[in-house]
């Protein structure tokens, strides 16, 4: 086991840095870069209405060249490209992810600072998705081509096509204040004077606020857990081994739960890791944006948008080093679930 994982640790160091050197490479050839913004901005304020006063925009001159060259000294695009791939390696490997250009913080805190609505939307739709999805596809395996277990399919695989985003506004217009019932705010986590109410309140208002986005992001992944719960059922209930059991007098119930469930949801478990981790990190755009919410998502957009390099690599890095450690703990739980699998066999 010590040598698989000394052999997978070793691995994701060439991973690392084969994702940080692609996105740097990309960036690199990106136009409208954050010097080349900047001078934008300042274009447009000497042009504008109110402009035309004396400023570091000289018109038709451009910007001088001396604040030009501190400018980019400023923001590092005074080294050579080799160099600054250099220096970005030596901040990540001691885990420094840098400061953005726009907002003048570390990319530590602005992530942490954006965790809580990305944890809410994530940790929510993972405890809801696996508490329904796998109760609802046990029962359709033991009721497998009835009437009950058509109806089932037919409603996950519609709430499956629904894009999150598209159902997030149906549910603003019907439930938010739209055309029709006002049941649920509009915006936020929690509201302007949460900090004035008591315990209880505080969790009724939260609860309130992340009714409406929570089941816009979960709906749509009830139908992947529920159909993989269905069909691992299934498999196994058709094995030699269940007819073993039924032929010595057990019944369907012990069957189920005794011989069938822990084989069943090998595929489940070694997932779940994944899952849970990225319940932390999966931040959805649409939805965050649609309900006024400022999570991973806004901020992995807005980042890309102005080109706050920084933010890209750093949460970039972060986030793939987290993936490949999950990847490992789901690859150990493999063999915690099942001791027939060996290490050599991972590889």
């Amino acid at each position: 086991m010590w040598t698989y994982l000394l052999r997978r640790l070793l691995l994701m160091i060439p991973t690392l840095l084969g994702v940080i050197a692609l996105t740097f490479t990309v960036i690199q050839f990106v136009p409208g870069g954050p010097v080349e913004q900047l001078v934008q901005e300042l274009r447009a304020a000497q042009t504008g209405p109110g402009g035309g006063g004396p400023g570091l925009y000289k018109g038709r001159q451009g910007l001088d060249p001396e604040k030009l060259e501190e400018l980019k000294a400023f923001y590092g695009f005074d080294k050579p490209p080799l160099e600054r791939f250099w220096l970005t390696l030596k901040r990540f490997a001691v885990f420094d992810l840098g400061e953005s250009y726009y907002q003048h913080r570390s990319v530590w805190e602005l992530i942490r600072s954006k965790l809580p609505v990305s944890i809410s939307l994530g940790l929510w739709t993972f405890v809801l998705t696996y508490l329904i999805s796998v109760p609802l596809g046990i029962a359709k395996a033991v009721r497998a081509g009835s009437r009950f277990d058509a109806l089932t399919s037919l409603v996950v695989l519609v709430g499956y096509a629904i894009p999150g985003f598209v159902l997030g506004v149906a549910l603003l217009v019907l439930f938010g204040g739209g055309s029709f019932l006002q049941w649920f705010p509009l915006r936020g986590l929690t509201s302007d004077n949460w900090e004035q109410f008591s315990l209880t309140g505080k969790v009724l208002d939260y609860l309130w606020h992340i009714t409406l986005p929570v089941t816009a992001e979960v709906v749509g992944s009830f139908a992947v857990i529920t159909l993989l719960t269905k069909n691992a059922f299934l498999e196994e209930i058709r094995k030699q081994y269940v007819l073993t059991a039924r032929a010595k007098g057990l019944s369907e119930r012990t069957v189920l739960w005794r011989h069938v469930f822990r084989n069943a949801l090998i595929p489940l478990v070694t997932g779940f890791p994944a899952a849970f981790i990225g319940a932390f990190f999966t931040g959805s755009l649409l939805i965050e944006t649609l309900f006024s919410l400022d999570g991973l998502g806004l901020l992995s957009y807005e980042s890309v948008i102005r080109r706050d390099y920084p933010v890209v690599l750093g949460s970039l890095y972060l986030f793939t080093l987290i993936g490949l450690v999950t990847k490992l703990i789901s690859d150990l739980c493999y063999v915690w679930v099942d001791p027939r699998i060996h290490f050599d066999s991972l590889d």
